[in-house]
């Protein structure tokens, strides 16, 4: 039985909480117990709708039983670390465009009863953890869901990494980056980049160049058993920065090594339809 459901809309796509407003009214006849939160701080001016009450995420997680989550995939990864840690699994409802990780889109809300009987499935996705070390201290550390980019940042200049595959050299490249993935982020950021398409369930990591001027520069498809380390070459005359899942970047120096390895947690992602993963592709790329 359902204890608690935590709906998270984000305010910038969902219309008026339009969505929200309809999967609350869709569970509450079912007699699941709802709570609404923010999934991340919004702009002060934004004006929220005094009909719908608010909880802070961080006190209801630890005592829910699923998020659902009404975004594109943006929002989605946003969700996945906090709930993620609290092993807690995730209901993507789409509103936004691609839309890879959602299980339904917003036209599909009826479904969302099923929830009160436990008619559903939970996939494991595997996740990536990333520590970026300046000497011998951990300056960050982090958890991603689908890839951590090494990039130029917004100056119009060359890159130049080297990538190895537990300690030895797999690759060096010039270019505007490169992209640590997991199979789960290969229809992202990797696939623009050039990058192969692999199914969720697959056990690697994709190390995937952004623009290289090396032509030989290509994806490499290591084990999920594999520790990636990426770093500047002694010959780069700036910095690179690193951004996991999209976030916030953090400026790399020369001498400061990514260390990348498949993380001990893994992302629940709730499922409702028996559909392939090539269903899945072919719809997105079809309507995209």
């Amino acid at each position: 039985m359902m204890n608690k459901v935590i709906l998270t809309p984000n305010p910038y796509r969902d219309k008026n909480f339009q969505t929200v407003r309809a999967a609350l009214e869709i569970l509450r006849a079912a007699g699941v117990e709802t709570r609404v939160c923010l999934p991340f701080e919004i702009d002060r001016s934004f004006e929220l709708p005094r009909d719908i009450r608010f909880s802070r995420l961080d006190r209801e997680l630890p005592t829910a039983s699923m998020v659902v989550c009404f975004g594109g995939d943006g929002t989605i990864l946003h969700m996945a670390k906090s709930a993620t840690r609290h092993n807690i699994p995730i209901l993507g409802v789409n509103i936004g465009t691609m839309g890879f990780m959602a299980e339904l889109e917003s036209t599909e809300l009826q479904q969302l009863a099923r929830i009160a009987t436990g008619d559903y499935t939970v996939d494991s996705r595997m996740m990536l953890d990333v520590s970026v070390y300046r000497d011998r201290d951990i300056i960050f550390h982090d958890i991603c869901l689908n890839d951590i980019a090494i990039t130029k940042g917004a100056v119009a200049r060359i890159v130049h990494l080297f990538v190895n595959c537990d300690g030895v050299q797999a690759m060096e490249c010039g270019g505007d980056g490169l992209i640590v993935a997991t199979p789960t982020g290969s229809t992202a950021y990797s696939l623009s980049a050039g990058g192969p398409i692999v199914e969720p369930e697959a056990h690697s990591i994709l190390v995937t160049p952004i623009c290289a001027h090396d032509v030989a520069s290509r994806t490499i498809v290591a084990s999920d058993k594999r520790v990636i380390t990426v770093g500047l070459t002694q010959n780069a005359r700036r910095n690179a920065y690193l951004s996991v899942d999209g976030g916030k970047a953090l400026r790399m120096n020369i001498g400061d090594v990514a260390t990348i390895r498949k993380s001990n947690f893994a992302t629940k992602l709730v499922r409702l339809k028996d559909r392939s993963f090539y269903d899945v592709v072919n719809m997105k790329f079809k309507n995209y």
